[in-house]
C-alpha cells in the first residue's frame, strides 16, 4: 500500500509539473501574440503616418523679406503638372551669383528669413520658393512633387529671369539638400551646397526605428547619396557634429560620395540653428566658397578665350 501511495504522489507531482509548463507556455504564447500584434499595429501606424512625419508645411506667411528691410519680388510660377507655386526673389547689389534655395521639410519660406538675410549680406541674389502644399503654393507635398517643384523653380530662374546657369548655386538644407542634389544631377549649375542633409530617407528611418524593417515599407526614397554621385559641379557640404536629427556621419558620407572639387565645413549647434550658432564660421566658409567659384569661373573664361 505504501508503494501505491508513493506512485500516486509521484503521478500527481508529474501532473502538476506538466500543468505548470503548459501554463507557462500558454502565457509565453499570449505574450508573443500581444507583442506581435502590437508590433504589427505600430508598423501599420508608421506606414500610414510617414507623410505626416516627412512633411510639416505651414500655410500662413505673415512675414516677408520686407520685415528685414529687403527689396524683393514676389514670384508665381507653374510646375510641369500645372500647379502654381510661390517664391521670393531677393536681389543683391552687383551680385555675381544667385542662390536657388530649397528649404527643409518644416514651415515655409518665411521661416528662412535669417538665411535670406545672410545671403543678402554676402552679396548674392536669392530665389527661395515654397514646395506644393507649403505657404501659398497649391497642391499637396510628395517626393516626386518636390522634384517637379525644384525643376520649375530652375526653369523660372533660367528662362524667365534669364539667370546664367553657371552663376546659380543650388542650396538645400535638410530635406531640401536632397532635392537640390536631385536637381543638380539633372541640370548643370555653377555649384551645389548641402547643409545638414541625410544620405537617404531609408537611412534616416533606420536611425529612428532600428527595430523596424524600414526598407520594406518606406514610402519615400530621397536617395541623396545616389544623386550626389551624378553631380558634376563643385560641391560644398556643411554639417554640425552636434546635429541631433541628421547624424554627422551622413554629412561625411555625402562628402566622400561627391566628386572634386569639393569642400567640407564643420559647424557647431543643432540641426536647425547651427548656421546661426556658428555664424562666423558659416559666413567665412561661404565667403571662401564664393571666392573659389569666382576664381574658377574666371579661369574657365580665360581658357575658352585662349582656345
Amino acid at each position: 500500500m505504501r508503494t501505491g501511495r508513493l506512485e500516486s504522489e509521484a503521478c500527481e507531482r508529474t501532473k502538476l509539473r506538466l500543468f505548470s509548463w503548459s501554463k507557462m507556455v500558454s502565457v509565453l504564447v499570449s505574450i508573443f501574440v500581444v507583442v506581435l500584434v502590437g508590433y504589427g499595429c505600430w508598423a501599420v501606424i508608421l506606414y500610414y503616418m510617414q507623410p505626416v512625419f516627412m512633411y510639416g508645411p505651414v500655410r500662413d506667411v505673415p512675414y516677408t523679406p520686407e520685415e528685414l528691410g529687403l527689396d524683393y519680388e514676389e514670384v508665381t510660377f507653374t510646375t510641369g503638372d500645372r500647379l502654381k507655386l510661390k517664391g521670393w526673389y531677393i536681389p543683391a547689389e552687383n551680385a555675381e551669383f544667385t542662390v536657388l534655395f530649397c528649404h527643409g521639410n518644416g514651415g515655409n519660406m518665411m521661416h528662412r528669413l535669417d538665411s535670406i538675410n545672410i545671403f543678402h549680406e554676402l552679396g548674392v541674389n536669392c530665389f527661395i520658393f515654397d514646395y506644393r502644399g507649403y505657404g501659398n503654393s497649391e497642391g499637396r507635398p510628395s517626393e516626386n512633387g518636390t522634384y517637379l517643384d525644384a525643376r520649375a523653380a530652375w526653369r523660372w530662374l533660367t528662362k524667365k529671369k534669364g539667370t546664367a546657369r553657371e552663376s546659380i548655386i543650388l542650396f538645400g538644407r535638410s530635406m531640401g539638400g536632397s532635392i537640390a542634389a536631385y536637381l543638380a544631377s539633372k541640370v548643370r549649375p555653377g555649384a551645389l551646397v548641402m547643409e545638414s542633409v541625410f544620405t537617404s530617407y531609408v537611412d534616416m528611418g533606420k536611425k529612428f526605428y532600428p527595430y523596424m524593417p524600414v526598407r520594406w515599407f518606406a514610402r519615400f526614397s530621397y536617395p541623396t547619396a545616389e544623386y550626389i554621385k551624378k553631380v558634376h559641379c563643385p560641391v560644398m557640404v556643411i554639417h554640425s557634429r552636434a546635429d541631433e536629427i541628421v547624424p554627422f556621419e551622413f554629412g561625411l558620407e555625402l562628402y566622400e560620395a561627391a566628386g572634386e572639387p569639393k569642400e567640407f565645413v564643420e559647424i557647431q549647434g543643432g540641426h536647425n540653428d547651427g548656421f546661426l550658432i556658428s555664424s562666423e564660421t558659416y559666413r567665412k566658409a561661404w565667403m571662401k566658397w564664393l571666392k573659389f567659384l569666382k576664381e574658377s569661373s574666371a579661369s574657365q573664361v580665360a581658357q575658352r578665350q585662349s582656345s
